[in-house]
């Protein structure tokens, strides 16, 4: 039998679970946010939405820090091909 101590998460886990916890938030405070019937309930749906995002980014970061989320480079021909893509859809 493993012993109590060992079946803990371990830091990576934890980082891993909140990020996913904090993307999910975010798109859930976004629909809500769309669906608010007055100003002031959207203006505090959008300040709790932009808390959300900040968390995240700082787990993000540390993540990227810790060697635990890699990020490669994008080639530049793919972001040449990205902004062609968006800007050619704008109306």
């Amino acid at each position: 039998m493993t012993p109590a101590k060992n079946i803990g998460l371990q830091d990576q886990d934890l980082l891993t679970d909140i990020l996913a916890s904090e993307k999910m938030l975010t798109g859930s405070y976004n629909t809500f946010t769309n669906e608010c019937a007055t100003q002031q309930l959207r203006d505090e749906f959008l300040n709790i939405l932009n808390e959300e995002h900040q968390m995240q980014a700082d787990v993000f970061t540390e993540m990227k820090k810790r060697g635990w989320y890699p990020t490669p480079a994008a080639q530049q021909q793919m972001v040449d091909q990205a902004k062609q893509k968006f800007q050619s859809s704008r109306p």
